[in-house]
């Protein structure tokens, strides 16, 4: 489906994005593993290449908050490809005191937290949008959150110590709304904006919560991370051409199900 499409990936090595750099991989794509541990994207890279018997799966060191970062980047793949097709948003920068609950979150916490993450979206973005309309065309693609579409399903998380982080909420939706922006701003320009809003994944947590969560669902419950690549490939592909400015929701149905407190 993305045969010799050259798609950079940020938080490349990370859970979704290593899954994302594979999947684009399988499908004959150039798969750019950019993440701000540089090593650990060497890694990521090696790895797939090894696994699936390839040498197309590439790599770069990127600080999604860092306008130099990105710039060089842009060069560094632009000049060895000739071109750039896509750039998936996947990374997920936060500082150490992430993820408290609402009243022990601090303004500074607050705005740090929103600014890395939205901001680094929307650099990320602005940028590449650049080189896409002098380029002629590119294809944006944000990973937000059903958390970015309804408000949480606080209950879910009763008996655990987990939440659902304030500034999480105020990213992902935020982000929805930034994709509309772009699609619309950039129309005329050959460059398309889409976002994808996973349910949640699988990542080790406990039953309690798990039981919960899938309580809330049509069936499977909490996603596997390879459930969202059959979405990326299509909004990566052809296939998807003329879909602007979407929030494609993957979320067996959770988001649809009684939004009690």
């Amino acid at each position: 489906m993305l045969s010799g499409k050259v798609v950079v990936i940020t938080g490349g090595s990370g859970l979704l994005g290593t899954e994302f750099v594979r999947a684009v991989a399988e499908n004959n794509g150039i798969a750019v593993v950019a993440d701000i541990n540089k090593n650990q994207a060497a890694k990521v890279s090696s790895n797939i290449n090894t696994e699936l018997g390839i040498t197309s799966t590439d790599y770069a060191e990127l600080d999604i908050t860092s306008k130099s970062s990105i710039l060089d980047l842009i060069s560094y793949i632009g000049k060895k490809y000739g071109k750039i097709d896509a750039l998936v948003n996947s990374a997920y920068p936060r500082n150490d005191n992430y993820g408290k609950h609402f009243f022990d979150v601090s303004y500074e916490d607050f705005v740090n937290n929103v600014g890395m993450n939205l901001g680094g979206y929307f650099i990320t973005s602005q940028i590449f949008s650049k080189y896409f309309k002098e380029q002629g065309y590119g294809n944006i693609i944000n990973l937000s959150s059903i958390y970015g579409v309804i408000t949480p399903k606080f209950e879910i998380y009763k008996n655990t110590n987990m939440t659902t982080p304030v500034e999480y909420a105020a990213i992902k939706s935020g982000l929805i709304h930034l994709t509309k922006y772009m699609a619309k701003y950039l129309k005329g320009t050959g460059v398309r904006v889409n976002a994808i809003s996973p349910g949640g994944i699988l990542d080790s947590q406990p039953k309690a919560f798990l039981d919960a969560y899938n309580a809330k669902c049509s069936g499977k419950g909490m996603l596997n991370k390879s459930d969202i690549n059959g979405t990326l490939l299509y909004l990566l592909s052809d296939l998807s051409q003329y879909v602007n400015g979407q929030n494609i929701i993957v979320d067996d149905g959770m988001s649809i199900w009684e939004n009690s407190l």
